[in-house]
């Protein structure tokens, strides 16, 4: 049985190949915005989620615990970053061109929603939420409760949040600044949320997940939380119980002195 959220997807791209999303990606570079139905766009990094993990991504990464889940990993620069620092790291994305990315740079990755069953559920050391991920699917409570079922026990959330302390929810597409916003290289609209800190920690605590470090690095927010001991899953199906050996089925045989489930 699936888990009981919604098939929602990260970008709404799908695997069409001719998304702005998609061409940005296999370029390497932008332009590439979100915009909302009221014009608004909001710019994305594509330059630098392109290139190598910088020293702000590498303050997250050294909080890393055990085996680490990459929500929307987007071309990879993460997965293989830890990947060089020892540990199992594996990347889900909706684009195919970011798995295809991804796994270029010798990451290990999966062509997944984060709403869709997943290896190792209720198994994972630390998930990544960074990039503006928290925005997937446009509702932070229900992706919270999602990664709180992906966690173990006392397992981490890294989280990047909007510099402004705001909560906020629209609909939007992507787009590269050039086309028309009804023409074909248009995608679907999308739901998608943007938040700042003090919104996060309080949809965190309903689901378990409580602060243990916040810090900015590069002008870029973080939280750290850790998932508490006596929290109870939502998805405890057949793909959770087995997931023991999947999780394994998923990585490279390397692992990670610091990992807690090393060995299980």
């Amino acid at each position: 049985m699936s888990p009981p959220y919604p098939d929602a997807t990260s970008w709404g791209t799908g695997s069409r190949s001719g998304d702005p999303y998609t061409i940005a990606l296999r370029n390497g570079h932008g332009p590439l915005y979100l915009r909302r139905t009221d014009g608004w766009l909001l710019p994305l990094d594509v330059e630098r989620w392109c290139a190598g993990a910088d020293a702000a991504d590498l303050s997250a990464l050294r909080r890393c615990e055990g085996p680490v889940l990459d929500i929307g990993c987007g071309p990879g620069r993460l997965v293989a970053a830890l990947a060089a620092r020892g540990h199992r790291a594996l990347g889900i994305d909706v684009s195919d061109a970011a798995i295809d990315r991804t796994r270029r740079l010798g990451g290990s990755a999966l062509r997944r929603s984060v709403f869709e069953p997943l290896p190792g559920e209720g198994r994972w050391g630390t998930v990544l939420l960074l990039d503006g991920n928290i925005g997937i699917g446009g509702d932070p409570s229900l992706l919270l409760r999602r990664t709180a079922d992906l966690l173990a026990t006392g397992g981490l959330l890294i989280a990047e949040t909007a510099p402004q302390d705001i909560d906020e929810r629209a609909q939007v597409r992507l787009d590269d600044g050039r086309a028309s916003v009804a023409g074909p290289e248009a995608t679907e609209p999308f739901p998608w949320a943007r938040m700042g800190t003090p919104a996060l920690l309080r949809y965190a605590r309903a689901h378990g997940l409580h602060s243990v470090d916040q810090w900015d690095a590069d002008g870029r927010p973080f939280v750290c939380l850790r998932r508490s001991r006596t929290v109870r899953t939502t998805s405890q199906n057949a793909d959770t119980r087995n997931s023991a050996a999947v999780i394994r089925s998923q990585f490279p045989r390397k692992t990670s002195g610091d990992s807690p489930l090393a060995g299980s």
